[in-house]
């Protein structure tokens, strides 16, 4: 009995010192980077096209936070690129792909995040917002969207729930922007270390972004959001910041006026909702924090929403208007029919017009209660109508909404049919993928042809 336990003893023994290799065996398969928790075989999930790394979310930064906060995050990019076999995009010649049009500008956002690049998504979980009637509100879900199969968009990116740090989508955005022949990228952009409630702070991927721009001979502009107190105090420090940091790469978009002057431009979005008096102490000659015929002049592009605006925006001391939402009627500076007369008082008032175009409008996955602002594709026939009606004023330049506002349906980035268990996605269909962005470049041939008859 003796012998027969410690012969059992033998073979437990060995048995437990086989599973033991046999762990170590199979633990020397997973990639030599994987953070604790990576699944095996991440490789295989499908969305092939992003890279496997997990990147801890970085703590907000106040406004004044130092150069460092840049490094580290160039450090996350370097350790992403050396530690994964990341994509490379084919050779292109340059020469095939059509001339950028600087007169159009098409808006862009870096905001979106998936786990692989940020730790968590970002932006395609959007919130269901609610009406603000609670007796509207109540017959509609509420809660976040679920990634990546459930996104807030009525579209399914050709890209998949992608991360705009990641390098290959940055330099896949600036491609189909320049096979579009669009020439500028107006950028959302909130200070360091703020955000919109559904993402994170996105100023750190701005180098990245002016970089791959200019590969591609593209210049970036700002689209400044309606950040948490923005005044003429926190104004004057966010122009002087990005002119700063960023005035001097060769992306960086600059206008020439008609009278010559050379000078940045920036949109600012919901301009209406500070007082003139406060945008006059800064945008005026005389205002007390003037940036007027200083290093950080520039021209400022207000938003007109309602007709009331116009005079609004000249006593402010702004350059210029732009009408933003693709949804012909929805606001006096979105009606197609009003840019007439828009164009007219600017040209009375040495105001830049900048009339918005876009391909349609659709926010129900988001916005469940807003039908009645949705706008049809019509298979592109809203997206070149828009076009038509904006070459009829002779504006300045053409801005277009937008290239990824993919929670709003106005997007022009490749999109492709999807179908879940509790969804059907939009597309475009019987049409390709690259739709939108081959009649913004059909549009942007059309309006450079034009301008020389305006001119001549």
């Amino acid at each position: 009995m003796a012998r027969f336990r410690r012969r059992t003893c033998i073979i437990l023994s060995l048995f437990i010192l086989f599973i033991c290799s046999l762990m170590m065996a199979l633990k020397t398969l997973r990639p030599d980077r994987a953070v604790f928790g990576d699944p095996f075989g991440l490789d295989l999930l499908p969305e092939l096209r992003q890279h496997k790394v997990h990147l801890e979310t970085k703590p907000d930064m106040p406004n004044g936070a130092g150069d460092d906060s840049i490094t580290n995050n160039k450090n996350i990019k370097s350790v992403a690129a050396n530690s994964l076999k990341i994509p490379v995009l084919p050779e292109i010649n340059m020469e095939e792909l059509p001339s950028p049009n600087y007169n159009f500008h098409v808006f862009y956002y870096s905001w979106y995040g998936n786990p692989q690049f940020d730790g968590k998504y970002l932006h395609w979980n959007h919130a269901i917002l609610p009406h603000w009637d609670p007796k509207v509100a109540k017959n509609y879900p509420e809660g976040n969207h679920i990634p990546p199969d459930d996104i807030g968009s009525n579209f399914y990116p050709e890209l998949g729930t992608y991360s705009s740090r990641d390098p290959y989508i940055i330099e896949t955005h600036m491609r189909q922007m320049r096979s579009a022949s669009i020439g500028v990228i107006a950028l959302s952009w909130y200070p360091r270390g703020s955000a919109d409630n559904n993402g994170d702070s996105t100023d750190e991927l701005v180098p990245a972004i002016l970089d791959n721009a200019h590969k591609y001979n593209l210049k970036v502009t700002f689209h400044i959001e309606p950040y948490k107190n923005r005044d003429d105090h926190s104004m004057h420090k966010s122009i002087k910041y990005i002119i700063d940091k960023y005035g001097s790469h060769p992306a960086f978009y600059r206008h020439k006026t008609s009278t010559g002057r050379v000078l940045p431009m920036f949109y600012v979005y919901d301009s209406y909702f500070t007082k003139p008096e406060t945008w006059a102490n800064l945008l005026t000659a005389s205002g007390p924090l003037s940036i007027r015929n200083t290093p950080y002049d520039g021209l400022f592009i207000a938003l007109l929403v309602e007709e009331r605006h116009k005079q609004e925006i000249q006593r402010s001391g702004f350059d210029g208007i732009y009408t933003y939402f693709a949804t012909n009627g929805f606001s006096f500076g979105s009606s197609h029919h009003n840019w007439a007369g828009l164009k007219a008082f600017c040209d009375s008032n040495s105001l830049l017009f900048i009339p918005s175009v876009g391909p349609g409008y659709i926010d129900t996955n988001v916005r469940p209660w807003n039908n009645r602002n949705t706008r049809n594709r019509v298979n592109g026939k809203y997206f070149e109508t828009a076009f038509s009606a904006a070459l009829q004023v002779r504006p300045d330049a053409i801005s277009i909404t937008s290239f990824n506002e993919w929670h709003e349906g106005t997007q022009i980035e490749k999109a492709v049919p999807k179908r879940t268990e509790h969804m059907v996605y939009l597309d475009y269909q019987p049409h390709k993928p690259g739709i939108y962005l081959e009649l913004t470049r059909k549009w942007s041939e059309k309006y450079n042809k034009e301008k020389e008859q305006w001119l001549a």
